[in-house]
C-alpha cells in the first residue's frame, strides 16, 4: 500500500531477525544521526516523569483525599468519591490528545509540548496549594476535579511521538527490547512516589501528614515536570529529530479522519492490552485502598512491600523484551493474558490469606504485571498507515488507559466492599478475556488483509 509502513503483521517483533528493515534501519540512523538508544533516553525520561506524577495522585487518592476533601463521608464512601475524581483524568486524556494535535498542526510540536507540560505542572501545583474541605467547602472538591481534568488533558497533549519513532527505528530483531524501555517509567515512577509517601508517613504524625505533609509530594512532582519539560524539549527540537520525525511521517492527523479510516486498529489495539492495564491498578492502587480500609497492617510498610514488587515488575519488563524478541509480541501478550486470567482466580484466597497471602499477591502480581505491561504499549500500531500512526498510537494508548485502568480502582473497591473479592477476580478475568479476543481478531484480520 503506497504511503504506509511495510506491513508484517500485527506486531513488529514478529517480523524476525532477517527482515528487510535491517538495511533501512542502518540508513535511517545514519541519515538522521539519531540512534535508537538516544531516542530511548527521551522516552524513559518522559514516561518516568509522567508516571511519578500519576502515582503521586493515585496514592494520595487512597491515603489523603478521603480525609481531606470528603470528611463528611465514611471511609469507604470517601475513598469511592476520591476514585471517581481520579478517573476524570482518563476521560479527559483523549480530549487533550485531540485538542493538542490541533495545536501542533497549527503551530508546532514545541508549542504543543510546552503548553501541555505547563498545564500539567500548573494542575499539579494547584492541587498542592488547594485548601481542604474544612476551609473551602464543596468548592475544594470542585477545584480538585478541575485540576484532575487539567492533568488528564495535559497528559493527552504531552504525546511527543518518541515511542513510535523508537519502534520504527529499532532493529527488527530487537523491537521487543526497545518497546519495553519506555514501560520502565512505570515501576520507576511508582517506587519514587511510594517511597516519598512512605517516608513522610513514617516521619510525621498523622495530623501533620494530612494537614501539610502530603503536599510536598505534589511539590516534588511539579519540580520533576519542569525538569522533564526542558529535557524533552531539548531533545525533540533538534534538527536531527525533526528530520527523522518528518521522514517517518510522525505528524498529527485529523482525529475524525483517522478514526474513520483506522478506528478498527484503535479499538483492537486498546483491547489487546486490556488485561495488562486492568492488572496495573489491581496491584498498585486497589490493594493499598483495601489494606488501609480493612487491615491493621502498617500502610507505610505495605508501601515498602509494593516498592519491592515494583522492582520485580522492572525485572519483568526487561525480561519481556527478551521474550518478545524470541517468541513475538502477539504470542507474548496472549500467553500473559492467559496467566493473568489464572492469577485472577487467586485474588480472594491471597487477599484474605493474611500477611503471607497478601505478600504473595503483591509480589506475584507485580512480577506478572511487568512481564505483560512491558509489551503492552503500541501493541498493534504497526497496523496503522504511516500518516495515521502518530495520532493513532496516541489515541490507542488513551483508550486503553480509559477502558482498562481508568475506572479499575473504583470498580474493584466497590465490588470488593459490597459483593466480595470474588467479583474482583471476575473483573480481571473479563479484561484477560477481552485481550485474548482482540488478539485473535487482530490475527484473523491480518490473514484476511
Amino acid at each position: 500500500m503506497a504511503g504506509t509502513i511495510t506491513y508484517r503483521g500485527s506486531f513488529p517483533a514478529d517480523a524476525g531477525p532477517h527482515s528487510a528493515d535491517n538495511g533501512a534501519f542502518g540508513a535511517d540512523t545514519q541519515e538522521g544521526h539519531v540512534a535508537p538508544g538516544e531516542i530511548a533516553i527521551g522516552v524513559v525520561i518522559g514516561r518516568a516523569s509522567e508516571y511519578f506524577d500519576f502515582f503521586v495522585y493515585a496514592i494520595a487518592s487512597v491515603l489523603v483525599f478521603p480525609s481531606v476533601f470528603f470528611p463528611f463521608a465514611d471511609r469507604l464512601t470517601g475513598a469511592l468519591y476520591a476514585f471517581m475524581i481520579f478517573s476524570l483524568a482518563f476521560v479527559a486524556r483523549p480530549i487533550g490528545t485531540v485538542a493538542f494535535m490541533a495545536i501542533q498542526r497549527r503551530f508546532s510540536r514545541e508549542v504543543k509540548l510546552t503548553l501541555a507540560l505547563v498545564l500539567l505542572g500548573a494542575s499539579t501545583a494547584g492541587i498542592a496549594f488547594l485548601p481542604n474541605h474544612a476551609h473551602l467547602g464543596m468548592a475544594a472538591i470542585g477545584l480538585l476535579a478541575a485540576f484532575r481534568i487539567g492533568q488528564g488533558v495535559a497528559l493527552g497533549g504531552a504525546w511527543d511521538g518518541l515511542p513510535s519513532l523508537l519502534a520504527l527505528n529499532a532493529p527488527a530483531h530487537r523491537r521487543g527490547w526497545y518497546a519495553m524501555l519506555g514501560q520502565l517509567g512505570a515501576p520507576v515512577g511508582f517506587i519514587l512516589a511510594a517511597g516519598l509517601f512512605s517516608y513522610l508517613m513514617a516521619e510525621l504524625s498523622q495530623r501533620d501528614f494530612l494537614e501539610w505533609g502530603w503536599r510536598y509530594t505534589f511539590y516534588v512532582a511539579f519540580a520533576i515536570n519542569v525538569v522533564a519539560l526542558f529535557a524533552r524539549l531539548r531533545l525533540v527540537t533538534t534538527p536531527e529529530y525533526e528530520r527523522l520525525l518528518n521522514e517517518r511521517e510522525l505528524q498529527p492527523a485529523g482525529a475524525i479522519r483517522m478514526m474513520r479510516n483506522q478506528g478498527r486498529n484503535v479499538l483492537i489495539g486498546a483491547l489487546a492490552a486490556l488485561a495488562s492495564y486492568a492488572l496495573f491498578h489491581l496491584v498498585t492502587v486497589f490493594p493499598l485502598s483495601w489494606i488501609s480500609l480493612y487491615s491493621q497492617r502498617s500502610v507505610s510498610e505495605f508501601l515498602a512491600l509494593q516498592m519491592a514488587g515494583a522492582v520485580l515488575a522492572a525485572g519483568g519488563i526487561v525480561a519481556s523484551g527478551l521474550i518478545a524478541d524470541r517468541l513475538g509480541r502477539r504470542t507474548t501478550l496472549g500467553t500473559l493474558a492467559v496467566l493473568i486470567a489464572l492469577f485472577s482466580a487467586c485474588i480472594p484466597t491471597l487477599m484474605d490469606g493474611g500477611i503471607l497471602g497478601q505478600n504473595i499477591f503483591i509480589l506475584a502480581g507485580f512480577a506478572l504485571l511487568g512481564l505483560s505491561y512491558g509489551q503492552a504499549a503500541g501493541a498493534v500500531t504497526s497496523n496503522f498507515a504511516s500518516k495515521y500512526r502518530y495520532t493513532g498510537a496516541a489515541l490507542t494508548s488513551d483508550v486503553a488507559w480509559l477502558v482498562g485502568a481508568g475506572f479499575a480502582p473504583l470498580i474493584a473497591l466497590f465490588l470488593a466492599a459490597n459483593f466480595g473479592l470474588a467479583y474482583v477476580s471476575l473483573y480481571l478475568l473479563s479484561g484477560a478475556g477481552c485481550s485474548l479476543a482482540a488478539l485473535s481478531l487482530n490475527k484473523a484480520l491480518t490473514y484476511r488483509d
